[in-house]
């Protein structure tokens, strides 16, 4: 193991700089989710430059790149593609040079790490097994996954392995955790409808405005005063729209929202449980309540067995010290999750802050170290290669 962790080393150094340009090429050309056609002509012509067999347009925009015996067991890699709605504000040499678009999650740097993968692997010998690397688009509106399971892509696959970068952790950590990995996530939409008015006589309306106020608020009092505290669960609401001038009660608000869960019975009740507390405090105020509930994606979870042999396959290129096992589940979530309904598999965190830090996910100063390029490729190539090894070969 020690041996092939040195090839593993060399054949990564080696391939570093071509993959950094690479990196900085896709950041400053950003797409959108189901929009990543430059991305997936890109990965597709390097992935056909080191001998993979390659297939495009699966799940749309989607690549997956395949090597090995074709009667063996198979292995698959999954990483994502796509940019988000953000405006770059970092300064960098190689920004988005589309206005409003950004690599603001590290995508990027992930379809550099399958594609360093690729180049490693495709000068590893793996003759009893078979390798999948799976390009996935429209991770950030969480439909990609499924867009790809549609197409079979996980058939005959008995291991699926992820990463994703992790502002919170230094360049050189990793973050590793076993079960639960990310919560379970959905959008949740309501509608108040009340009655308009004259500003001056509110008594005279039903003000939605007022009474989406007491929504949001109760439902924040209702988490805390009725649910398990040792069953976490996030309600957050990002858009509120309603109204049309400053001296008119607003017959009409539209609150938009998301909602995050660790426990999957207790996210299998929430629909009804909020439904029964909004529609409680809009009839209270003589208005009415329509609710959508629309679930986005289920929780992560990392199989055990999976989730060591990443840890062990890590220690080859770190110090143990640099092993966070994470305590705590996230409350993001990510629709690797789907993938997991199918196969067993494991994600972790690889740790992107730099010397001054970095900001968080999503946002618009987001700032990885491409330091963090290296180990990851590392960490993957070898687990793929241990992964796909009969007890015979180890």
């Amino acid at each position: 193991m020690k041996d092939l962790g040195k090839e593993i080393d060399d054949l990564s150094k080696e391939s570093l700089p071509d993959l950094i340009k690479l990196r900085r090429h896709l950041h400053a050309h950003p797409e959108l989710s189901g929009q990543e056609y430059q991305t997936a002509a890109l990965v597709a012509g390097e992935l056909r430059k080191t001998g993979w067999e390659v297939k495009e347009a699966v799940g749309k925009t989607g690549v997956v790149a395949e090597m090995g015996n074709k009667s063996g067991p198979v292995v698959g890699l999954r990483v994502d593609m796509d940019a988000l709605p953000i405006e770059e504000r970092t300064g960098l040499d190689y920004s988005s040079s589309i206005q409003g678009l950004m690599h603001a999650c590290g995508h990027d740097l992930h379809t550099c790490i399958g594609l360093g993968v690729a180049k490693v692997l495709a000068k590893n010998k793996f003759t009893n097994s078979r390798i999948r690397i799976i390009f996935q688009p429209a991770e950030e509106i969480a439909k990609g996954a499924n867009w790809m399971r549609a197409e079979k892509v996980l058939e005959g696959v008995q291991a699926l392995f992820g990463v994703h970068v992790y502002p919170d952790l230094s360049v050189g950590k990793i973050g590793i955790r076993s079960g639960t990995f990310t919560a379970a996530a959905a959008e949740l939409e309501i509608d108040i409808i009340g009655n308009g008015g004259h500003g001056a006589r509110p008594h005279e309306g039903i003000d939605s405005i007022w009474i989406s106020a007491k929504v949001i608020s109760g439902l924040q009092e209702a988490i805390s005063r009725r649910l398990d505290a040792l069953k976490p669960v996030v309600i957050s609401f990002g858009k509120i729209s309603g109204g049309n001038a400053f001296n008119v009660i607003a017959e009409r608000v539209k609150l938009l929202g998301t909602v995050r869960c660790l426990d999957s019975n207790l996210y299998e009740k929430l629909p009804q449980w909020i439904e029964k507390i909004v529609q409680n405090i809009a009839s209270n105020y003589g208005a009415k309540a329509k609710i959508k509930f629309k679930s986005i994606a289920p929780p992560v979870y990392n199989d055990p067995e999976l989730t060591t042999l990443l840890s062990t396959c890590a220690k080859n290129f770190m110090d143990e010290e640099n092993i966070v096992y994470l305590e705590n589940p996230s409350l993001g979530a990510e629709d690797f999750a789907f993938f997991l309904q199918d196969v067993p598999g494991a994600m972790f965190r690889l740790g992107v802050a730099g010397d001054q830090g970095c900001a968080p996910l999503h946002s618009g100063y987001f700032s990885l170290d491409e330091r963090s390029l290296e180990l990851g490729i590392k960490i993957l190539s070898q687990t793929m290669i241990m992964a796909s090894k009969t007890p015979q070969d180890i």
